[in-house]
């Protein structure tokens, strides 16, 4: 039987809340993470999932290109309603 850590030493392994390290197993991330009653232990030789969060800035400021698409919405060429 492999050895398991808790997700509390995982966590402090891996620099990560414990909080996110019971997402990661709850997600099916961490890969050989059991369930024990209320805790999560892990492989000890498990390694941390990559990163999943978008870094590329492509959604960097899309909400200020909504509205302005939605304030043009009623207006058509030259000032003139739809």
């Amino acid at each position: 039987m492999p050895d398991y850590i808790s997700a509390i030493d995982t966590a402090a392994k891996w620099g990560i809340s414990k909080r996110r390290v019971a997402l990661l197993c709850e997600q099916g991330r961490i890969i050989g993470a059991t369930k024990v009653a209320r805790d999560w232990i892990i492989p000890a030789n498990a390694e941390k999932p990559a990163d999943a969060r978008i870094k590329n800035g492509k959604y960097i400021g899309w909400k200020r290109s909504q509205a302005g698409q939605k304030e043009n919405k009623g207006v058509g060429k030259e000032g003139e309603p739809r």
